[in-house]
């Protein structure tokens, strides 16, 4: 297991300087923030990142991510150009040595909270989901995590528009499209793709999503039979479903070998389908981080794994979710798990 960080480039407040000092970390997840979806990552872009990072005395372990353009989603006829130009991008990660690539197929947003800013008992701030709050929201005049800024108000009320016409059905088979034509570049170049769970993992605002469950990933893993079409097992999203047993699809998953990276999250569920973030500490929301770990060492998991979001403790700010001080105990957190579980079986 290689302990990892997520980092945002030299506009990131958090300096690799300061990630380089966490106890046994090892690598860095990052991407290109300056090229818009759709276009082709340079060479020399990636090769620039890679070095950079290198120089702090870490490695670039994982691309979070090579974003989706919503053309491929919604299986328009200008999808082929943009897959076209998606595989180029794969190959030019390949040629640099990049090992795992980690993205979504999320319609128009990424992951959603209600609150990014919610004071716990202890006095820290997390993220948190309420789903009456978010019933009560109109998509179409919020700005929320995860939303495109780059749309326009008119842009993004003619996307939510042309989504009315897809279902889940539809959106498996523009994924199957997708992962076809990608999957032989992936396996050619050497880059193991990683899809991340829907987060949260049901329909919001009447948008389909469909990487929600194990049956789901199981459908997903046999649209391309390769360890290349692997997902990114993140605990926390699985989890905040309360249907879902995230230790069990992580242990199925990883019995197929498809776990190409792995997010740590814990999360408190609170009724429904409402949920907190917690610190990492198992007995702090719902999930067993032991059984997590556990898993990944019985089945001698080798791969980047990093602390996901964490709360905003000691007064820090910054991007919600993505401070310093939380992650870093977190990682230390999952090393001593580590740690001692490997221990444990000498």
């Amino acid at each position: 297991m290689e302990m990892t960080f997520r980092w945002y480039g030299k506009e990131d407040p958090i300096s690799l300087e300061y990630i380089r000092q966490i106890p046994g970390m090892k690598g860095i997840v990052s991407a290109i923030y300056d090229i818009p979806a759709g276009e082709v990552w340079p060479l020399e872009k990636i090769e620039e990142l890679k070095s950079t990072i290198q120089k702090a005395g870490l490695e670039l372990s994982v691309i979070e991510s090579v974003p989706v353009p919503e053309d491929i989603k919604l299986g328009k006829p200008s999808r082929d150009k943009y897959i076209e130009n998606y595989k180029e991008t794969i190959r030019n990660l390949g040629k640099a040595g990049i090992p795992v690539v980690c993205y979504n197929f999320m319609p128009v947003f990424d992951w959603t909270r209600s609150d990014l800013n919610y004071l716990l008992p202890d006095g820290s701030h997390a993220l948190i989901f309420d789903e009456e709050a978010v019933n009560k929201m109109d998509p179409r005049t919020l700005s929320l995590p995860g939303w495109d800024e780059s749309y326009t108000a008119e842009e993004m009320n003619t996307l939510l528009d042309e989504y009315k016409t897809i279902d889940e059905e539809q959106l498996w088979e523009n994924l199957s499209y997708f992962i076809k034509e990608i999957m032989p570049v992936a396996e050619e170049a050497g880059v193991k793709m990683a899809i991340h769970p829907d987060d949260p993992p049901y329909s919001i605002f009447g948008l389909p999503r469909i990487i929600t469950n194990g049956e789901a990933l199981d459908r997903f893993f046999n649209l391309y039979d390769s360890e290349y079409n692997g997902a990114t097992l993140c605990v926390g999203s699985f989890a905040s479903d309360p249907k879902n047993d995230a230790v069990a699809i992580l242990e199925k998953a990883l019995e197929k070998n498809r776990v190409n990276f792995v997010h740590a999250r814990n999360v408190k569920l609170v009724g429904g389908r409402s949920f907190e973030e917690s610190a990492h500490l198992s007995e702090m929301g719902s999930i067993d981080m032991y059984r997590v770990i556990k898993a990944l060492s019985d089945h001698h998991y080798t791969g980047s794994i990093r602390p996901d979001h964490g709360r905003m403790i000691w007064g820090e700010t910054g991007k919600p979710g993505y401070g310093l001080y939380d992650r870093a105990l977190g990682a230390t957190y999952l090393n001593g798990l580590w740690e001692a579980v490997e221990k444990g079986k000498k």
